[in-house]
């Protein structure tokens, strides 16, 4: 793709210090949820993070189940598999926060669709994670035409599977592979699109304006 065209895409935002991609350590966290009863609010039942640099790679991942004071949806259940037994002598949130502040205070922090996981960080009010990097944007603004741009779909549709050996025996919808998975796509994209020499600002606000055009073809 032309210069030109990773221009109008990725757009230089001012946002943060001049710092390149390649010198830059981005964490990605995905939580998997109790699911919405009737009355009550979503609630994490479990958390995945993992780290990508051009230099590193993929590394450091870490999941843990996490306790919660709700039962889990059939629905939710159905999606990820977790049960309640999944949960006994789980650690709380909050306990975990010297591991999320030792992660996400690294740099950029990366989720596909990152609602949820700035929802379940309210936990900490004041944390200052950030910035955020949202891969399922990334995603729009770079391959608008896809079919699809769920994490799962989009890593089969571009051959990205290197990331799983990280998370053996795991699968979509458990938070550390899917955690992992956006790495890998924030990965190939900066691969891609040879940005690893740009800010990292030209990942924060990607123009969708192509994708949402061909929403209404």
């Amino acid at each position: 793709m032309s210069t030109r065209n990773q221009v109008s895409i990725f757009r230089f935002i001012r946002y943060l210090p001049l710092i390149k991609i390649c010198e830059t350590s981005f964490t990605a966290i995905d939580f998997e949820s109790a699911g919405t009863a009737r009355g009550r609010t979503d609630a994490p039942v479990q958390i995945g993070l993992g780290t990508w640099s051009t230099s590193d790679d993929i590394h450091a991942p870490f999941v843990s189940f996490l306790q919660c004071d709700q039962d889990i949806t059939w629905s939710a259940r159905k999606v990820h598999g977790i049960t309640t037994d999944d949960l006994r002598e789980a650690p709380s949130l909050l306990s975990l926060w010297p591991v999320l502040k030792s992660n996400l205070g690294r740099g950029p922090i990366v989720a596909h669709g990152h609602g949820t996981e700035k929802r379940f960080l309210r936990t900490f009010p004041g944390h200052q994670f950030g910035p955020w990097i949202d891969t399922l944007q990334l995603a729009r603004a770079a391959w608008p035409n896809e079919k699809s741009h769920s994490l799962g779909n989009l890593c089969v549709s571009l051959g990205l599977s290197d990331f799983a050996q990280h998370a053996p025996d795991r699968n979509w919808h458990d938070a550390l592979y899917d955690a992992l998975a956006s790495l890998a796509l924030l990965k190939h994209l900066v691969s891609e699109f040879n940005l690893a020499d740009s800010p990292v600002e030209v990942l924060l606000k990607p123009d969708t304006s192509t994708w949402h055009r061909t929403r209404h073809q």
